[in-house]
């Protein structure tokens, strides 16, 4: 080899050196960046060994691909889960003490210890007492789903805006990336953050996409509604003032087409906003249908009936009532009975009534009293009460719970759904988080930045730098020879 090829052969080796020790600087210095993916230098070889043509971005689409699908079924899944958490939240502790279950129990408790002392107006009052917790933990209830409706509703309008902000940034960094594509530029940097904004994407809506040429990408929804294509198409959604159990909420529209809600509690959502549709549609209006068919039950339990030799009055509400004011039909929910549940005003002692009315009939006038001698010893009525909080009943099949069971084990089974479905969105959230854990891991491994694997090749390029420095310094002293001996 002649001294000149012999000093080429450094020189390249030196900017080689140069350019990939740049390189490695740059990856350690975005190690902590998510979206940073690892850069790599391109050698192709000639007449002076190896030389530095491109720099290339470690990238896997496969990868990448199981990366946003798991994040989408993640996030629509941890939506449910939340939500559900939320409205289990409103009945109480692990024990849900504060739901009607519970408070009915006591109720009925109660009711059995005045029936066994019927002449004891303290048992009176404590009956009407418990009665009173009953029909304000309902009330509270219900009030408290149609809060957790609205906080979502105003969930989905922050996340709807963020996701319009979201496809604005992607519209950016997709045309720096086509653009520097067709110059020829790097774009390995417009690469990174468009595949970040596509990440935050896939966790608000499940997205699939497609590469065109120019490195061009068109994203759709699981769904295959346009989301992107050269630029963003409107997302749109019209948030509700105020819920109650007779009002619906308003649909998302991506491109005009209405988004899904997802499905079942191992939720079928793609992105957080089908799960937070699948809360506010699904799960957190059928809670309030379960409560409004407890009330109507109760109503009817408790309810006076004419106790005249020929009845000919209607049944009036007795212990409980409403605003209608009436004794609902049977097995037919009426939606948003819960709202206005309450305790019969002529038996709160606050309020000018009589408790001992419970035990004798007569709240809706004389015809309907069932104490005609006033003794004190009468319990048949309120032995009926405790029997009729157990025995089968009427209820409506679309509240999709048992159609004929007892007042009591019909609130049970509200809590059995919730904690059933509460109990399969947490093992489904499980599984897909360690989904996305793991393809998030998998494609962090294979793309992303290692700074013991940097350092390393730092000792190497370390190491070719001296031994390029050192070529050069005996090929200096051979020249520095040769022209003292020309001399």
């Amino acid at each position: 080899m002649s001294l000149t090829a012999a000093l080429n052969a450094a020189q390249t080796s030196l900017s080689n050196t140069s350019t990939q020790t740049n390189i490695v600087s740059r990856n350690i210095s975005n190690a902590s960046d998510p979206d940073y993916n690892r850069r790599n230098a391109a050698l192709a070889t000639n007449v002076y060994g190896a030389q530095v043509v491109s720099i290339e971005r470690a990238q896997d689409q496969a990868l990448f691909r199981q990366t946003i699908k798991g994040t989408s079924a993640a996030s629509g899944q941890s939506a449910l889960l939340s939500g559900l958490e939320t409205i289990k939240g409103i009945f109480g502790g692990n024990d849900y003490e504060t739901s009607p279950a519970a408070l009915l129990g006591t109720l009925r408790d109660t009711l059995s210890t005045f029936a066994s002392q019927p002449g004891e107006s303290t048992l009176a009052q404590s009956s009407v007492a418990d009665a009173q917790t009953l029909a304000a933990g309902i009330r509270d209830a219900s009030a408290a789903v149609q809060r957790v409706r609205l906080d979502t509703d105003q969930e989905i309008e922050r996340q709807v805006g963020k996701l319009n902000e979201l496809l604005a940034r992607f519209e950016t960094a997709n045309n720096n990336v086509t653009r520097g594509t067709q110059l020829g530029q790097d774009v390995s940097g417009h690469l990174d953050e468009r595949d970040g904004l596509l990440k935050q994407i896939s966790s608000i809506v499940g997205v699939s996409t497609i590469t065109r040429s120019s490195n061009d990408v068109a994203i759709y929804t699981s769904d295959g509604t346009t989301l992107f294509e050269t630029v963003p198409r409107p997302v749109t959604f019209a948030p509700s003032v105020g819920f109650a159990a007779t009002v619906q909420g308003n649909s998302i529209f991506v491109d005009g087409v209405p988004m899904g809600a997802g499905q079942g509690a191992n939720s079928t959502a793609k992105g957080s906003l089908q799960g937070l549709l699948q809360v506010r549609d699904e799960m957190a209006p059928a809670v309030q249908t379960h409560l409004d068919e407890i009330a109507r039950a109760l109503i009817v339990t408790f309810a006076e009936t004419d106790q005249s030799a020929i009845p000919t009055l209607p049944d009036a509400p007795g212990l409980f009532t409403w605003a209608g004011g009436t004794v609902p039909a049977g097995a037919t929910v009426v939606p948003g009975i819960a709202a206005s549940f309450s305790v019969n005003a002529a038996l709160i002692p606050s309020q000018g009534g009589n408790p001992e009315l419970l035990r004798d009939g007569g709240i809706n006038g004389a015809a309907y009293v069932a104490n005609t001698t006033g003794a004190a010893s009468f319990s048949a009525r309120l032995d009926g009460f405790v029997v009729a909080i157990d025995t089968p009943m009427g209820f409506d099949p679309a509240s999709g719970l048992s159609p004929s069971t007892s007042v009591i084990d019909y609130a049970a089974d509200s809590l059995g759904w919730l904690e059933l479905n509460r109990s399969e969105a947490f093992t489904a959230s499980e599984s897909r988080e360690a989904f996305r854990f793991r393809a998030v891991e998998a494609y962090s491994n294979d793309t992303g930045v290692s700074i013991d694997e940097e350092m390393s090749m730092l000792l190497e390029l370390e190491q070719s730098y001296t031994a390029s420095a050192r070529v050069i310094s005996a090929v200096d002293q051979m020249l520095q020879a040769l022209m003292s001996a020309v001399r």
